[in-house]
């Protein structure tokens, strides 16, 4: 019988790992992404002018594009993978600005709506596959779940940034830097406490969402909105040219293929 790195079973038919290898790089493109999720968002709709409506019809047609080039593929590939996370950063982000600019939803309801549907998920997916860990994306189902989850996770991320931020006026840089420290938490409490490694990623990757849009807040908004006024597009292609360095470097070098299913 193969097992997933979940030890559930699965055909060898399937297909081969569709997710990275969880390490540094992971993380560095992660939080990467998440910063121009924000920055990117608010260039297209504001610095364009083209308006949040039109602005999420074409983020969401390339969405879907891209997605259905996801899912025919048979493993992972760094650039499709990686170009699907960034247009879900975005996506997410457009989700949440269209509930709270364009049908006046308040920051603390798209928080707790984007919680309950991101808890529905992980609910529905657990009982379905028995397993949350991204190792075991390993079939299409498992996959439908889990870019769910990260589509949840990125509106959910971008709410509570938000409200933390803004809403309660904590500011970008300390709004990252409070995100940062409850990420260091949760590494540490894996690490010495014996957390739950699937519950911690999962953790960590929620707060990775406020921690990239605050970091994208801060470096691109006015002085007097408490930023450093680089602007949207200067950040933006900061964030996605780094994006482009390591997924090149990681295609090359290929340090976060995952390892093959074992066979007992």
């Amino acid at each position: 019988m193969t097992t997933d790195h979940a030890g559930q079973p699965f055909s060898l038919g399937t297909m081969l790992s569709k997710v990275p290898e969880v390490t540094v790089f992971f993380w560095i493109i992660k939080i990467l992404c998440t910063t121009v999720g924000e920055t990117a968002a608010d260039y297209i709709n504001t610095t364009l002018n083209i308006g949040l409506t039109v602005t999420t019809l074409i983020m969401g047609v390339l969405l879907a594009a891209v997605m259905v080039w996801q899912f025919r593929l048979r493993r992972y590939v760094p650039g499709v993978y990686w170009l699907a996370v960034v247009l879900v950063s975005v996506v997410g982000t457009l989700i949440t600005d269209n509930l709270t600019d364009n049908f006046g939803v308040s920051l603390w309801t798209t928080t707790i709506i984007f919680s309950v549907v991101l808890a529905t998920v992980f609910f529905a997916w657990y009982r379905s596959e028995k397993t949350l860990s991204i190792h075991s994306i390993l079939s299409t189902r498992r996959e439908l779940f889990y870019w769910l989850a990260v589509l949840f996770t990125f509106a959910l991320g971008t709410a509570a940034g938000d409200l933390v931020a803004e809403r309660l006026n904590l500011g970008y840089w300390k709004s990252a830097l409070m995100f940062a420290f409850l990420i260091g938490a949760v590494a540490l409490a894996h690490v010495f406490l014996k957390m739950n490694g699937v519950l911690a990623f999962w953790i960590a990757y929620i707060l990775t969402r406020p921690l990239g849009a605050s970091v994208g807040d801060y470096l691109s908004q006015d002085r007097d909105a408490g930023g450093l006024a680089l602007g949207t597009p200067a950040t933006s292609a900061i964030f996605l040219s780094a994006i482009l360095v390591v997924v090149i470097y990681l295609s090359v070098t290929r340090r976060d293929q995952a390892r093959q299913p074992e066979t007992v």
